[in-house]
């Protein structure tokens, strides 16, 4: 009997236990740059406010900069509140993205491409996954992200990546691996964050150069949310459909009925380019998943 009984106390304090690891599965973040990130590019290009809560990337002619999370990340939430580089930025890339950093590697890659003065800023969305991208789509933002801080967001889970401006879904990528699409769910990634020198494609081509006299060029970022779960070497407690895990409830699946009104206005006014109608391309091949639903 004191056998049974100290099998049960071993049975349940397993239970606790896998129920406190998923619980700390999840992280909401502490908002501090200092404490959430790394700088990993040109220490004397990046300025953090005094409490931790504002930052700022510079690009001249001597560096670019850039600066990366301390966690690794297996699905989740991350908004990241931006103001882009004003004025005449043609030349410039402000790259926001969840990385592996692996040879085979998975991304999911929020990009934005500097403008000359007066013209619209574009940004470009692109997803690797095992180590294959050519996933490139670009829109028109429908206002000056110049002017003021918006809200950038990436919701990654097991049924599908959405990327979003200010909550307005402008690109989904789903989860059709069980039809043979790659998908990134298996390798953890980490955030990073890099404003550089992209003139020889990012402006028209390349066309548009930098105009170093204009510079320095500064992007800034305040107000960022981590919520997702943090790697600790077990996908178990990541994919785990646990109440931490909100983002793989069945609710986050698929659009809404308004998110997919919203996603449908930005594709009819503001996509620029689709991979997935590049059919010269791909020489009239798509990949599989153009011809597969989105929500």
């Amino acid at each position: 009997m004191t056998n049974c009984f100290k099998l049960r106390a071993l049975i349940i304090s397993l239970l606790f236990l896998n129920l406190f690891r998923i619980s700390v599965a999840s992280v909401v973040s502490t908002g501090n740059f200092n404490n959430d990130f790394f700088v990993m590019w040109a220490p004397n290009h990046v300025n953090t406010s005094a409490n931790g809560r504002e930052r700022s990337l510079k690009l001249d002619q001597d560096s670019g900069s850039g600066f990366a999370s301390t966690q690794m990340f297996l699905f989740g939430r991350i908004d990241m509140q931006i103001k882009l580089v004003s004025g005449n930025s043609a030349g410039t890339v402000l790259a926001y993205y969840l990385t592996s950093d692996q040879p085979n590697r998975d991304e999911i890659d929020f990009e934005f491409l500097g403008n000359v003065s007066g013209q619209p800023y574009i940004v470009q969305t692109n997803i690797y996954a095992d180590g294959f991208d050519n996933r490139e789509e670009r829109i028109y933002l429908w206002f000056d992200p110049t002017e003021d801080f918006h809200t950038y967001s990436v919701l990654w889970n097991l049924h599908q990546i959405v990327f979003m401006v200010d909550s307005i879904p402008i690109r989904l990528y789903r989860n059709h691996a069980d039809k043979g699409v790659a998908y990134p769910r298996w390798q953890p990634m980490s955030i990073k964050i890099s404003l550089w020198n992209g003139d020889s494609w990012a402006t028209r081509g390349g066309l548009d150069k930098i105009d170093w006299s204009k510079s320095p060029f500064i992007a800034s970022f305040r107000d960022y949310k981590i919520d997702a779960c943090v790697w600790n070497g077990n996908p178990r407690f990541c994919r785990a459909d646990s109440s931490p895990n909100w983002w793989n409830r069945r609710r986050f699946s698929t659009l809404t009925r308004v998110e997919k009104r919203w996603f449908k206005w930005v594709r009819k006014y503001y996509l620029v380019y689709d991979y997935c109608q590049d059919y010269q391309r791909f020489q009239n091949n798509l990949p599989k998943e153009c011809s597969l639903p989105k929500y």
